[in-house]
């Protein structure tokens, strides 16, 4: 029986089917030239006074449906920068969470100077190009869709490209494909199988991540107090995406978290 997380794939292997004919390598490699240097996220998230707070731009997803379709990403983001967070995160997966890559250009225009990262199911070179070209600062691998040799060649054509890469793993079976070349390490609390959500994976696997990794929390992250534990267990990055985009005015809940975080 397949998962979500294989029907996403699979959708997502024609689409990019599609998107070669329609956008040839080439041209994407053409438009590579004209872009900004990237801004490192890494670097943002080991400085001490950083709140590690990366911010999501998303629309909905499998298991909550429609989170919220009423807002413009480029207002949305720009306030999330204007109140403090470190960085942003966009979804650009269209069929299953409403995302696009229309929505990324809007993101990096209105946010010139803060690290973007483009939120995807990545499977296939071309999308790293692809992800350059929107001038992308960060791409996410998520090793439960990889095989460990497609991982490291990923990670070796985003640093030509100048990008990092956050890795993303979901329980002990993924340890083996950590790739010490990894920028970050990402520990996704939600069951990417079943969409289902346990903070507590962060904790159990993080004995299991290289001591000098950079760890990023992502999923289920609701409440300041959470922060902070992860924060005193090593993490430096926290990825949230509905908490604050399910609300009606997720400006404004960003900044009433941020206010409760204790460094």
């Amino acid at each position: 029986m397949s998962t979500i997380l294989d029907k996403i794939v699979a959708n997502r292997r024609e689409e990019i089917s599609l998107q070669k004919q329609s956008f040839p390598l080439s041209e994407i490699k053409a438009k590579i030239n004209g872009c900004f240097p990237c801004i490192s996220l890494s670097e943002k998230l080991v400085n001490l006074r950083s709140n590690g707070i990366i911010a999501e731009f998303k629309r909905r997803s499998p298991s909550k449906g429609v989170i919220n379709d009423n807002v413009l990403p480029e207002i949305v983001t720009k306030g999330f920068v204007e109140v403090g967070v470190t960085a942003l995160s966009v979804l650009t997966e269209n069929h299953f969470f409403g995302g696009s890559i229309y929505d990324f250009f809007a993101v990096r225009k209105a946010n010139p100077v803060t690290p973007i990262l483009r939120k995807d199911f990545i499977i296939d070179e071309y999308q790293l190009y692809e992800s350059r070209s929107l001038q992308a600062d960060v791409v996410l691998l998520i090793a439960s869709v990889l095989e460990k040799a497609e991982i490291h060649r990923f990670i070796s054509i985003s640093h030509e490209l100048g990008m990092e890469v956050l890795l993303e793993l979901h329980d002990e079976s993924e340890i083996d494909k950590i790739d010490i070349e990894a920028d970050m390490i990402g520990i996704n609390n939600r069951n990417l199988k079943d969409f289902k959500v346990d903070i507590n994976r962060s904790i159990k696997l993080l004995d299991l991540l290289p001591a000098k990794a950079i760890k990023i929390s992502e999923s289920g992250l609701n409440d300041p107090e959470t922060i902070g534990f992860l924060r005193k267990n090593g993490f430096s990055g926290f990825l949230m995406g509905e908490n604050f985009m399910k609300s009606g005015d997720p400006v404004l809940a960003c900044f009433e978290f941020l206010s409760k975080l204790k460094y």
